[in-house]
């Protein structure tokens, strides 16, 4: 206020102002106005109408307004009031806080005391502080929460720590826009020959022979995420040694990371690790190898296989049933998986892979049932035998072609109904007996695959002496079918 200004409210030039514009003057100026006289008697309420968060409280006129306020408060409003009521100057605004009588609702105020008249009346003008002590809880919790993140940030760490520097396979984080190491574990640290402190921030491609910094991070990069399971090998600049890196990129704060596991002992470490060298006979091995679950779903397919359907990429063949490239479809899964689930493995069971472009191939497949926690999957090996050895003994089908050959020699040696009636017979008994063959003398499967009845299948089996080759149950299965 500048010296003109203080001089005009002081010479008592301003006019006088009427009772009801004072009112609204000062329900405009506070959240809420009380008059009270010497005594802390109530005269008059006022409330701010663009404030709408205080109830109604003319119900306060003519009470005491201790009554209206908290029993810690009262004290604070009787050292304040006697304060001012003995003129001392500089009195600072006090905060109180108002309450109903049960207790329902509660809320502080910040007041300021002024008189008003010589008959002793007191003019309390009030800001509501609810706004403020809202804004002084958020920020509590928000400090709270900072403190919680940053205890759960260090235990973070901490157990990041812990894993790396426990884990004996070299672990290396790099960002993969820069190729700049960024973090690092003891077994890195040791197969590198360097300190922690010198490998961070350093490029990883200084690690290794050959390769410039885009070239190692692209090779990297495109590694992770082809779905190969087979790790990149390297050679260390420094100790000389081939190592095998499996990298694998994710994003974290908006960046890309690479963390690379390399596995330092490939010559001689690990020679004997079976599950190493198992996984490199499925890749490298030359005969088809297929995982499967119970349903018979493709779960992973080595090479071999890819090679005998003609697939160009395992995806093209993940997640398809096995029964799509079987030639007798799902009648050979299940003879397979039933046989193998029962036994815990199946030998030899010849039939036809048919590729991708309709070509099919003779193989024999050998099926183990394995336990993978609740479930099993079957792990099946398939031989292409279309160019078999001579020195292999005949199979059935072998057989079955002299048979088809001795029907033709018949022609010229009786009638043609004769002749067709034998080589019906002869071809019915070379389809029971391979059926009988393939299926494992499985009733069920062999009876599925011919399209026939167990009942018809087994008044044909004793029709050609054939019971020999089938279980000695046949005749309790046939009762059961009659029965039901």
């Amino acid at each position: 206020m500048t010296s003109r200004g203080t001089k005009y409210w002081n010479s008592g030039a301003i006019p006088l102002i009427a009772p009801e514009i004072l009112g609204n003057i000062i329900a405009e100026v506070a959240d809420l106005a009380i008059v009270i006289s010497e005594e802390g008697t109530v005269l008059s309420v006022l409330v701010n109408p663009m404030h709408d968060a205080f109830r109604r409280l003319e119900h306060w006129e003519g009470k005491d307004i201790r009554s209206a306020l908290t029993v810690e408060s009262v004290p604070k409003f009787e050292s304040r009031l006697r304060d001012f009521l003995a003129g001392r100057e500089g009195l600072r605004p006090v905060e109180i806080n108002h309450a109903d009588s049960i207790g329902r609702w509660e809320f502080p105020i910040r007041y300021s005391f002024h008189r008003i008249g010589p008959d002793g009346a007191i003019l309390m003008l009030g800001r509501d502080l609810r706004p403020i002590a809202e804004m002084q809880q958020q920020l509590v919790r928000a400090q709270l929460a900072l403190e919680q993140d940053h205890e759960s940030q260090r235990e973070n760490d901490t157990r990041f720590r812990v894993l790396m520097d426990g884990t004996r396979d070299a672990i290396v984080f790099l960002t993969a826009r820069t190729g700049l190491i960024t973090d690092v574990n003891n077994a890195a640290t040791d197969l590198f020959g360097r300190s922690r402190d010198e490998l961070i921030g350093a490029p990883l491609i200084g690690e290794f022979d050959g390769r410039t910094r885009g070239d190692l991070v692209d090779r990297l990069s495109a590694h992770a995420i082809s779905d190969r399971s087979q790790p990149m090998r390297l050679h260390l600049r420094r100790a000389g040694q081939v190592v095998q890196v499996s990298p694998m990129l994710f994003r974290a704060g908006g960046e890309r990371v690479l963390m690379c596991k390399i596995d330092g002992g490939v010559d001689k470490t690990h020679a004997d690790d079976l599950g190493r060298n198992l996984q490199s006979l499925f890749h490298r091995g030359p005969d088809a190898i297929v995982f499967t679950d119970s349903a018979g779903t493709i779960m992973s397919a080595n090479e071999g296989f890819l090679d005998l359907i003609d697939a160009a990429h395992d995806l093209n063949v993940r997640g398809r049933s096995l029964a799509e490239y079987l030639a007798r479809g799902s009648v050979d899964l299940r003879v397979m998986t039933d046989n193998a689930a029962r036994s815990g493995r199946m030998r030899m069971y010849p039939t036809k892979l048919a590729g991708e472009y309709g070509n099919a191939r003779q193989v024999e497949i050998a099926v183990t049932c394995i336990e993978a926690g609740d479930a099993n999957i079957f792990a099946m090996v398939m031989r292409d035998v279309s160019r078999l050895d001579p020195s292999r003994p005949v199979s059935t089908a072998a057989n079955n072609d002299d048979n088809a050959r001795s029907v033709m020699e018949l022609v010229g040696t009786a009638t043609l109904k004769e002749i067709v009636a034998e080589s019906t017979s002869v071809v019915e008994r070379m389809c029971i007996e391979t059926a009988v063959e393939l299926t494992m003398n499985n009733r069920v499967a062999a009876a599925e695959m011919l399209g026939l009845s167990r009942q018809s299948l087994y008044v044909k089996l004793r029709k050609y002496d054939l019971l020999s080759k089938s279980p000695g149950n046949v005749e309790d299965d046939v009762e059961s079918d009659d029965e039901n």
